[in-house]
């Protein structure tokens, strides 16, 4: 694996298309929404819904679960099993170890949850979710949990200690994803001019200049991070996001993914790219499909 020293070789073609990708997550009208067009009710792949918004793999289990725009999905053996009720849940995070998730976005049919949904959570791996704050006011399109609360963004970069009362961060950027660990105050974001890094629970942040301007970003523990570029360059990094070491590729139009610590010390990397759910058992180097044996 070759150490990333500037992560700027491909900075104008990614930098084009986080842009794309940062105009498609700002706040207004979505797929489901009032002003919005109809979106697909079926997916065009193996996966249950053609609009993914969140990944999370149960470490212990290794239960795979899918946040769609048609809801909550068990994906862990293919074709995908519904989780509770029908909504739109474009901002996604939590334990999955716990069965504990926060998510916002939009009511589905038949929901008496307000629109925009504001924080929501569910402590019983999605069945059952209950109102936090923000309920008519907020559809946080990114959500990350840390070890002080939650960090996520409607508009305005927010942190809660307890995902009811909110104070907003000094950052002046839009992040298309944030990533957090409940086992430190670290936080990323990926943002069209690079990654941006807090280490007080999203309250202050600083740009990685360093960095690889990546689209994708998750924890897989305590310290590790896998970073995915637009066009699907993987990278890693075994210090909290400081420096990063180029890996493998994913092929395809990744819309979401994770990572977990692996028992052979490489990172397992779970992605769900618009043709399929792909799974990495060597930190990245190479993917294969998550249902083949």
């Amino acid at each position: 694996m070759r150490v990333l020293t500037t992560g700027r070789s491909s900075a104008a073609f990614t930098a084009a298309a986080l842009l794309l990708t940062l105009s498609a997550c700002v706040p207004g009208a979505t797929p489901g929404s009032p002003g919005a067009g109809p979106a697909p009710a079926t997916a065009t792949s193996g996966l249950p819904s053609s609009h993914v918004h969140g990944l999370t793999v149960n470490r212990k289990t290794d239960q795979v679960l899918l946040a769609t725009h048609e809801g909550l999905f068990d994906v862990t053996k293919l074709p995908g099993t519904k989780i509770g009720a029908t909504n739109d849940l474009m901002g996604f995070t939590g334990a999955a170890d716990q069965g504990v998730f926060y998510a916002s976005g939009h009511p589905g049919p038949g929901s008496d949850l307000p629109n925009p949904m504001g924080l929501i959570r569910s402590v019983d791996g999605g069945k059952t979710w209950e109102q936090l704050s923000r309920q008519g006011e907020s559809d946080f399109h990114a959500l990350a949990a840390t070890a002080s609360g939650i960090v996520a963004y409607d508009g305005t970069l927010q942190t809660s200690p307890d995902g009811k009362t909110w104070t907003p961060a000094r950052a002046g950027f839009v992040p298309a994803v944030l990533a957090g660990t409940p086992e430190s105050d670290t936080v990323l974001a990926t943002t069209r001019e690079g990654l941006q890094r807090s280490t007080d629970g999203g309250k202050t942040w600083e740009l990685n200049a360093t960095a690889p301007i990546v689209q994708f970003v998750a924890f897989a523990g305590a310290t590790e991070v896998i970073g995915v570029e637009p066009g699907g360059t993987v990278h890693y990094s075994a210090d909290a996001g400081r420096t990063w070491t180029r890996t493998g590729q994913i092929e395809g139009q990744v819309q979401a993914m994770t990572a977990v610590t692996g028992a052979e010390g490489k990172p397992r990397i779970w992605a769900a790219t618009a043709e399929r759910l792909v799974v990495s058992t060597d930190g990245g180097a190479s993917f294969r499909a998550a249902d083949s044996s």
